[in-house]
């Protein structure tokens, strides 16, 4: 299995320490000979002797200990080592329990959000316009990743369905009626009665032959030609004057004709049976032209042309909006203590739904990623990780048999 280059830093470490370790065990068998082969030289020689065979005890003692953990030492199935392997999804179900009992219980993670303050720290981070466009840039990257992997075969036939369903269940009438009412109300339509009157005006002031001739064709044939002209003249006269006074004249009757006429309208299209039902027939038409379902049918490729487009742009209406709202957010949030509080609280809430009903599911992912490891490379995992750390065990074992080793023959030969 390739190592990553922080393993393979761990692994060169490892076999440092356990280098330093050997070394310690190899210089106290050293000086063990050494010290038999010179056993009457000196009185202190056999301090020094008994210091070495205590070191080695130790050292070896401590050499099998740990190598237990992860292996059978010198290749011997002897009962008790091979400890992980052997162990692997007893320490994977242990871990896991420890895990949701001291670090996924209810009052540790209210707590430590309690603590922490959440609502602050993210105001006084969004509060700033560098962080709040960082935020915007993630979310832009992470609506494209959404748009791109959803499948227009998928989603295509959803929208349509829903956009047409609604549009066919909600009756057009009521709404519409409302909505002319309001505009009524609120004058706005005025500005489209200026413009057709204008429009009128200016079709009857440059259509003067056209007039001229309708009017001929409908006076009698007997009537001579110069009267036909005079009285033609005089009508266009009066059309060309009367709609000039409906463009000019606020109050002329025919606006207000038209305002009642269109009053009446809206009325009837949010109250009359009759005219509700002609207003869905229309829709049913409307919904059923070829035109209308291209329309409906190319909604969701324009949505997601634009969704990507606005996304990508950085200087777009929706990123730009979106930076806004979260600078905005984050002022809020560092001026508004009673809403500080509520994302707090709502955080907490969250946290701790998600842990009451769901800590056996996250702590079941421990368990089962361990039982999926191989037993001997779980080993070696976890001696990567901690195994450095084991070696001093090897070298206090060396260190502190020799010392114990020095303790007892001084008493003995105190006693003796």
């Amino acid at each position: 299995m390739e190592l990553t280059r922080n393993e393979q830093a761990k692994l060169r470490d490892l076999r440092r320490m356990k280098a330093v370790a050997l070394a310690f065990l190899l210089g106290a068998a050293v000086v063990y000979v050494v010290t038999r082969l010179y056993n009457d030289a000196a009185p202190w020689v056999g301090y020094v002797q008994t210091m070495a065979e205590a070191s080695m005890v130790g050292g070896l003692a401590d050499w099998f200990a740990v190598t237990a953990l992860f292996r059978h030492p010198l290749g011997l199935p002897i009962p008790h080592t091979a400890i992980i392997p052997r162990k692997k999804d007893a320490l994977g179900k242990n871990l896991s329990e420890f895990v949701g009992t001291n670090f996924l219980a209810e009052v540790v993670v209210t707590d430590k959000l309690h603590r922490v303050g959440i609502g602050s720290r993210l105001g006084n981070w969004l509060a700033q316009p560098r962080n709040a466009e960082r935020a915007t840039a993630e979310l832009a990257t992470a609506l494209r990743a959404l748009v791109t992997v959803l499948r227009d075969e998928d989603v295509q036939p959803v929208l349509e369905n829903a956009v047409v369903r609604h549009l066919v269940e909600r009756p057009w009438g009521p709404p519409l009626g409302r909505l002319l009412s309001q505009l009524l109300i609120d004058g706005t339509h005025h500005k489209l009665v200026d413009m057709l009157t204008e429009r009128v005006y200016e079709w009857v002031r440059d259509n003067h032959g056209a007039v001229l001739r309708v009017v001929s064709q409908r006076l009698p044939a007997w009537s001579p030609r110069f009267v036909d002209e005079l009285v033609a003249d005089r009508l266009y006269g009066e059309v060309l004057a009367f709609a000039w006074a409906v463009h000019t004249e606020p109050d002329h009757p025919m606006r207000i004709a038209v305002d009642t006429f269109l009053l009446e309208f809206a009325d009837d299209l949010r109250t009359d049976p009759e005219m509700i039902e002609r207003a869905e027939a229309i829709k049913l038409q409307v919904l059923a032209h070829p035109e209308v379902q291209i329309l409906v049918g190319s909604a969701w490729g324009t949505a997601k042309k634009m969704l990507l487009g606005a996304a990508e742009d950085p200087s777009s209406e929706l990123r730009r909006r979106v930076r806004d709202a979260l600078i905005a957010l984050g002022r809020r949030l560092v001026e508004d203590a009673e809403l500080r509080s509520k994302v707090d609280n709502w955080l907490q809430g969250v946290a701790t739904y998600v842990v009451s009903n769901y800590r056996g599911e996250i702590t079941a992912l421990i368990t089962d990623t361990v039982e999926r490891w191989d037993a001997e490379e779980t080993a070696r995992k976890v001696e990567l990780q901690v195994g450095r750390d084991l070696q001093f065990i090897r070298i206090n074992g060396a260190v502190v048999g020799a010392l114990a080793g020095l303790v007892i023959h001084t008493v003995s030969q105190l006693l003796l």
